[in-house]
């Protein structure tokens, strides 16, 4: 019998190796295999948790952003190059190392996804980050560079250290979403800009939002086409200041009104709310919009307000958009938590922004315009190139029953009333050439479309320098 058995193996082995050796791949099989590991990325198993947490993954995100078979994509076949705690073994190399990047075309105009040469790129084209997932250490300088972080609630986070190593260090207890939540970075830190419901909200809203960008600081503000007409009256806008000063109204109603199709994009509008910056369209053209708040704070600036609007207009400056700015401010925040904190620096810096600024400039001043802070906002001696006021506008060093308490020290009865007949009007400012006009407020959109026409020519330079110092 193990006769017999051996026979059979031999002639079995003699089979074998007889037989043809099993060919190699060729390299086009190879190409294909790795092209479909790289689109599965972690596997389908890590696809199906990804959505089971209501997320999609990083290629889904690229294809719902860029226009249908316009995403060409780079590096697919990368892989990492760390050798330790086991990552070269072949089950944790993965094809695009985990990150998918390339070029494609947004409502038809070009766009690139994920690249990191941050400074390099600052001031040249437009930088956008989208955090919608986790988010910590060293790696959240890469969006903090960029000119607009756009974050998803609930399960996007920004942190240096994360919540255990902030427990060991300062044995505080907080969260996640505490710590670096989009709450927390759209409300209290500013370090993001606005933040969306899920991915889809956040996808669909960066795609409205990239039409109002050019595509680099060689090209013009976009325009696209307007059937909103230009001479559109807004009667509305005659009673909407209420007739006592100390009664607020919301800014954001005015700038509705003017701008093509009440169309308006607030850029952080959770956080600093006495200060309000977007984009809109007039005409079909982009703009840039700044304007103090009457609602929150009485529109004062403070050191935050400031930084936001400085950090605003610097962007739209660099980037040829026009700025329109809403003005009713009664002053710089007064107090010592805004002094200790270096009020005078930061709010310098909004008074640097508007005097670089070499793009149509266009104020319009609603009401209060006192001392300083009128001056910081677009003023005509920061270079303004067309600034309005309406019948309620007030220019003055400031408020009538401050100015009285301080010159007349408290004898003065009747002298609030004779201050307020010759400053609480515009007149004094059109004496003195501050503003070209006191128009109809009715009439703003009409005035802004036509200076916006006469301006699209304007071309100023500022002295030759390395770069300008901005007080940081």
């Amino acid at each position: 019998m193990a006769a017999a058995v051996s026979t059979v193996s031999l002639a079995f082995s003699r089979r074998l190796s007889n037989s043809p050796p099993r060919q190699a791949p060729t390299v086009p099989e190879r190409i294909e295999e790795k092209r479909r590991a790289a689109l599965l990325g972690g596997g389908q198993a890590r696809i199906d948790a990804q959505h089971r947490r209501g997320k999609l993954t990083a290629r889904e995100r690229v294809l719902l952003l860029l226009d249908p078979d316009s995403f060409v994509e780079y590096d697919m076949f990368v892989e990492h190059r760390c050798a330790d705690f086991g990552m070269e073994a072949e089950k944790n190399k993965f094809p695009g190392d985990s990150v998918v990047t390339g070029q494609g075309r947004i409502n038809g105009r070009l766009a690139y996804v994920f690249s990191q040469r941050n400074v390099l790129c600052s001031g040249v084209i437009p930088q956008i980050s989208l955090i919608m997932g986790p988010c910590a250490g060293g790696a959240v300088y890469s969006p903090a560079l960029t000119d607009f972080t756009f974050m998803v609630k609930d399960t996007s986070y920004l942190f240096i250290t994360g919540p255990d190593v902030v427990k060991s260090v300062t044995n505080e207890d907080v969260t996640q979403e505490q710590l670096g939540g989009a709450k927390t970075h759209t409300a209290v830190s500013g370090v993001a800009h606005c933040a969306f419901e899920n991915d889809i909200d956040a996808l669909l809203n960066l795609r409205e939002f990239f039409n109002y960008l050019p595509l680099s600081n060689k090209d013009p503000a976009p325009v696209r086409e307007c059937h909103d007409p230009i001479n559109r009256l807004v009667p509305e806008l005659d009673t909407i200041v209420p007739m006592e000063s100390t009664k607020a109204y919301d800014m954001v109603d005015i700038v509705h009104s003017i701008v093509d199709e009440r169309e308006f994009f607030e850029i952080m509008p959770s956080y600093a709310r006495n200060i309000i910056v977007g984009f809109a369209r007039m005409n079909g053209r982009t703009v840039g919009i700044v304007g103090n708040q009457p609602k929150v704070a009485s529109g004062c600036l403070d050191i935050n307000s400031s930084v936001k609007g400085a950090r605003f207009v610097r962007f739209c400056d660099a980037f040829n958009i026009p700025l329109i700015t809403f003005v009713d401010v009664p002053g710089f925040l007064p107090g010592t938590s805004q002094e200790y904190g270096g009020i005078i620096r930061h709010g310098a810096k909004l008074l640097f922004a508007f005097a670089e600024a070499t793009v149509p400039k266009i104020t319009i001043i609603t009401r209060k315009a006192y001392g300083g802070a009128y001056d910081v906002m677009s003023s005509k001696h920061l270079r303004g190139d067309a600034n309005y006021a309406w019948p309620t506008a007030e220019v003055a060093v400031m408020g009538a029953k401050g100015a009285v308490q301080i010159i007349f020290r408290g004898k003065g009865a009747h002298a609030e009333a004779e201050y307020v007949e010759k400053f609480a009007n515009p007149f004094p400012a059109a004496t003195k050439g501050f503003v070209d006009d006191i128009i109809q407020p009715s009439s703003t959109r009409l005035r802004i479309c036509r200076d916006l026409e006469v301006l699209a020519s304007k071309r100023q330079s500022n002295p030759w320098k390395k770069h300008a110092n901005i007080p940081l």
